[in-house]
C-alpha cells in the first residue's frame, strides 16, 4: 500500500510519553511538513510555536489545564515538545488553516516514528491576559489566535491504543 496512505490510517494519538526529546531533525521534517498544510487561497496564515523550554512549558500546560479547571494537571502527558499553531484571525479560513496544519503536523509525525495529539483549548488559553503575554513574549502578532497544540515526544506502550472500526454509513456517495 502506498505509504502516505498506511500513514494516514496507522497514526493515533498518543497520551503516554518517554521523557527523551524529539531528535533535531524529525522535529525539522514534522514542522516543514505543517508548513505544506493546505490554507484558504494559499495565504498561509498559521504561524506554528514550538515550545520546548521548560519554564514557557509548563506555563502554557498550567494555562491549558486551568481552562479544565485543573491548572496542576497534566494535559501534555509528558511529551516534551508542544506545537502551538496560531492563525491570523482577519482571514476568513484562519480556523480551518489551522486545523490543517495540525493534521499535517501529526501525519508527518507518524511518517518518521514520533508520536502526537491533538491538544485543545488554545484559543482560551491564549485568549487569556496571560496567554497574550506569551504571545507577546514569543513575537506572536496580537491579531493572530490560537487554533491547538500538537504535543510531540516518543510514546511509551500504554500510551497508545488500536484504532476503532469505521463506522457503518461514514461515506455517503450522492
Amino acid at each position: 500500500m502506498n505509504a502516505t496512505l498506511e500513514v494516514l490510517k496507522s497514526r493515533r494519538a498518543c497520551r503516554a510519553y518517554r521523557p527523551e526529546q524529539v531528535k533535531e531533525e524529525d522535529l525539522a521534517k514534522i514542522l516543514e511538513a505543517g508548513t505544506y498544510a493546505a490554507t484558504g487561497m494559499g495565504r498561509q496564515s498559521p504561524l506554528i510555536a514550538v515550545v520546548q523550554n521548560p519554564e514557557d512549558y509548563a506555563r502554557l500546560e498550567r494555562l491549558n489545564g486551568g481552562v479544565m479547571g485543573n491548572p496542576d494537571g497534566h494535559p501534555f502527558y509528558g511529551a516534551p515538545t508542544v506545537a502551538v499553531v496560531f492563525a491570523d484571525s482577519t482571514i476568513p479560513t484562519y480556523v480551518a488553516d489551522g486545523n490543517l496544519v495540525i493534521g499535517n503536523l501529526m501525519n508527518a509525525a507518524e511518517a518518521v516514528g514520533v508520536d502526537s495529539c491533538y491538544i485543545w483549548r488554545a484559543a482560551e488559553v491564549f485568549d487569556s491576559d496571560e496567554g497574550k503575554a506569551l504571545m507577546k513574549k514569543w513575537r506572536i502578532p496580537e491579531n493572530y489566535r490560537g487554533i491547538g497544540n500538537v504535543i510531540l515526544g516518543y510514546g511509551k506502550p500504554e500510551g497508545k491504543r488500536d484504532a476503532a472500526p469505521r463506522k457503518e454509513g461514514y461515506i455517503v456517495r450522492i
